[in-house]
């Protein structure tokens, strides 16, 4: 070998993965908007012939250890001074621009759709602030942190040259190119999922291969799936969870109820919906000798079963939570387990975990115990035979049930007279054909049976939290999961204010007692008028969102200086981990770790979220499905959005929500008087407001998108609002005009936004 090339290879030897890596961050500082493939970065330090394969993995691993660049799609990017950049999540709009949301209380950042990057719409990234116009910051997206999805849904397009995803704008953004040999065996025109390959040029579309075939659009199946990938909701569980939950024998361990209370000689029953399958909460109720009353609620022992480490656990953790879409349920644990070893059936022994109280008649607390317990069911009741019982009706349990039925109203007496707001808002429900076709959507409120087991699972929940996080004579607090809400927001207040003041209702926001009292008396009010739903919908959207927190604020909504969840670990992994806290201290174990509580708590919190969103969806769809069942059909409604184009009107007593465009009325040219809520015809001078009832003849449903358009009956000319080019807008829920926030161009908060963006109800609440 000549000496030249001894001494090339001498030297290449000599080189680690510090040099290397140096080398790959000097060209990434020269291009720090640009995306490297590996092969392309290791090009441009001129090392591509050279460098062995472990030295270049080596390298880059030294980069991302000392974080100067991400890795994200299988490229490698600059990673810039966390001083000079800021971190949120990337939310679209319609037209192709976004907002960085950055958090409560922290002014959203408006990004261009030309500053956008590689960031796709629910994307964690980093921004650069950029000079904008007016007074809102705007900024350039320089950084993807991590993608918001694993998968993205869309119809396919193909043609003899060329595929792509076609995707929801707003949702997602650009469209998907899909390469030759990458659409598996989907066909043109089908629904399908796909995963990300690359994306180097923000100029281009990124390239993405098929996942999964959907099917085709409109069918069912096809539009469920959809909102499941859409929001990355898991269709299975992985064999390993399944092999673990089908390994726990059904049989109670004698040796283990020896360890435990054991109450199964206790009366005990449960009141669940008609419908539900996963018992996780049971009361029992006897009298003791001083003539006070043994309350107990008990809690399937989900713990007991699933333990930390296993591969159960992991998988609830990354869940969170179960998801109760209107036609299925996707369930946080196995059904093995949720349905079967948990559910607290009628007639079987059961392990749980307990809060038993001594209380009167009067549901004053004398003592509490906490504990790991063994019952037995006597009697499964649905919400309407327990609550036919409250009425008169004469059971085994009858005297008990009411006794307890008298307890919780005193419960919740006190509950508000300390200030708790009184959510007493109605639920959208359907009724289902045997293909999960809605036949049926009404609304449905919580009748007594109802608020007595929310009663008793509140005070469960508030005590556990007392118990575990108040700190003991000469102790430090332990950690704690808690359930918190925090105050509203002063100007949401105002604006719900000025906007109830013209439907003849009164607010005071003054101070945080005026506001609940004030709230309360409003939603009494309200109860049983046309525009209830519309208001009640609205005054739990000007409330903060509840989340998870080791952090303990309080309970605004419920008035309760401690709150926790306890009471539902089959379909809420907070639960759990209230469960083995309650369970360490019972133990005399020492105390969790704060920060891995508070990381787990921020995790429960955003997959809540997640599935909010979902359920809504799904509730949006089934909707549409409904009303679609209607076209040509006129019914009577409710006003409960104005917006620049169009009206929105809910369905009398169905939650069916639409759009009424201007054009549909024809006895007058009508003006637009947003600061009143109404529109004006400017020939006769008839008002029509929001919170009126309206005909409506249901006109035309788009499943694809999830909306409703109305028309009013004998309508046949277009006439809009003075001066608004209605015809040139897209008509959809996103356009609905939200008096609960200020307009867009406030730019305050991604709450804030969504009058822009569509009202949605709080739907699919589940009990407790």
């Amino acid at each position: 070998m000549p000496k030249k090339g001894r001494q090339e290879n001498k030297a290449h030897r000599e080189m680690d993965a510090a040099t290397l890596a140096n080398m790959m961050h000097k060209v990434l500082k020269r291009h720090p908007n640009h995306a490297f493939s590996i092969e392309d970065l290791t090009w441009e330090t001129g090392e591509q012939t050279r460098a062995p394969e472990k030295l270049v993995h080596s390298s880059l691993d030294y980069l991302l250890d000392h974080n100067l660049a991400n890795h994200i799609d299988g490229s490698f990017q600059l990673a810039l001074d966390p001083k000079d950049v800021i971190s949120g999540t990337l939310d679209l709009t319609s037209s192709g621009s976004g907002y960085v949301v950055m958090g409560v209380g922290k002014d959203d950042i408006f990004i261009k759709a030309t500053n956008m990057g590689f960031a796709l719409g629910g994307d964690t990234v980093q921004v650069q602030m950029v000079p904008g116009r007016g007074s809102k910051p705007e900024g350039r997206i320089v950084q993807v942190i991590k993608r918001g999805r694993s998968t993205y849904v869309g119809t396919l397009q193909v043609s003899p040259n060329h595929s792509f995803l076609v995707t929801d704008k707003r949702k997602i953004g650009p469209d998907f190119f899909i390469p030759p040999g990458k659409l598996g065996k989907a066909k043109d025109g089908q629904m399908v999922t796909v995963k990300l390959l690359d994306w180097r040029d923000a100029s281009r579309s990124p390239s993405a291969e098929v996942v999964s075939v959907l099917g085709n659009p409109g069918e069912h199946q096809t539009e469920i799936h959809a909102i499941m990938a859409e929001f990355d909701l898991p269709d299975q569980f992985p064999s390993d969870v399944n092999k673990e939950a089908k390994s726990i024998p059904m049989a109670l361990d004698e040796a283990e109820v020896l360890l435990r209370r054991d109450m199964r000689e206790v009366t005990t029953f449960t009141i669940d919906p008609v419908d539900a399958k996963d018992f996780d909460d049971a009361l029992s109720i006897e009298q003791l000798d001083n003539g006070n009353w043994e309350i107990g609620i008990h809690i399937a022992d989900v713990t007991h079963y699933v333990t930390p480490g296993t591969a159960m656990d992991e998988e609830a953790i990354d869940r969170a939570t179960s998801v109760y879409l209107v036609d299925r349920v996707i369930p946080m644990l196995p059904e093995h387990i949720s349905n079967k070893i948990c559910s607290l059936r009628p007639n079987e022994d059961k392990y749980t975990f307990s809060a038993i109280f001594e209380m009167d008649e009067t549901g004053q607390v004398h003592n509490r115990w906490f504990g790991r317990t063994a019952i037995h069911s006597n009697r499964r009741y649905t919400y309407e035979e327990a609550q036919a019982i409250i009425d008169g009706e004469k059971d085994d349990l009858s005297k008990e049930i009411v006794l307890m039925d008298v307890m919780a109203k005193s419960l919740r007496k006190e509950r508000m007279s300390s200030g708790a707001i009184n959510f007493d808002r109605a639920e959208v429900k359907f009724r289902l054909d045997a293909d999960n076709q809605p036949i049926g959507a009404y609304l449905k409120r919580s009748g007594d049976s109802n608020k007595m087991i929310e009663e008793f699972m509140l005070l469960a929940n508030r005590e556990v939290a007392a118990h575990v996080g108040k700190a003991k004579k000469g102790k430090q607090a332990r950690p704690m999961v808690y359930r918190i809400h925090d105050h509203p927001n002063p100007e949401k207040l105002i604006k719900l204010r000025e906007f109830v003041k013209p439907l003849g209702y009164q607010l005071t926001v003054d101070s945080p007692k005026n506001v609940r009292q004030s709230l309360n008396n409003m939603l009494a009010k309200v109860k049983g008028s046309p525009e209830a739903n519309m208001l009640e919908t609205l005054t739990l959207r000007t409330m903060s969102r509840a989340s998870y927190s080791t952090d303990n604020i309080g309970h605004y909504g419920l008035a309760f200086t401690d709150y926790s969840h306890f009471t539902s670990p089959i379909r809420r992994y907070p639960d759990m981990m209230v469960h083995r806290l309650l369970q360490d201290l019972i133990d005399g174990q020492k105390a969790a770790n704060r920060q891995a509580l508070e990381d787990l708590c921020l995790h429960a919190s955003k997959q809540e979220e997640r599935a909010t969103k979902a359920e809504r969806a799904s509730v949006k769809y089934m909707q549409a499905v409904f009303m679609e069942k209607h076209l040509g059909e006129i019914m009577p409604g409710t006003i409960t959005g104005v917006s620049d184009w169009g009206l929105f009107v809910e369905v009398m007593g169905t939650g069916c929500e639409g759009l009424v465009r201007y054009r549909e009325f024809t006895d007058d040219y009508y003006e637009l008087d947003m600061e009143n809520y109404c529109i004006v015809g400017q020939r006769t001078g008839k008002t029509i407001r929001l919170g009126d009832s309206l005909e409506i003849l249901v006109k035309e449903v788009d499943l694809k998108r999830k909306t409703i358009d109305f028309s009013v009956p004998g309508s046949r000319a277009a006439s809009r609002p003075a001066g608004r080019d209605e015809s040139r807008r897209q008509p959809s829920n996103r356009g609905k005009f939200n008096p609960t926030q200020p307009s867009r161009s406030d730019n305050k908060s991604s709450s804030q936004r969504k009058q822009k963006r569509g009202k949605s109800g709080n739907q699919g609440q589940k009990k407790r």
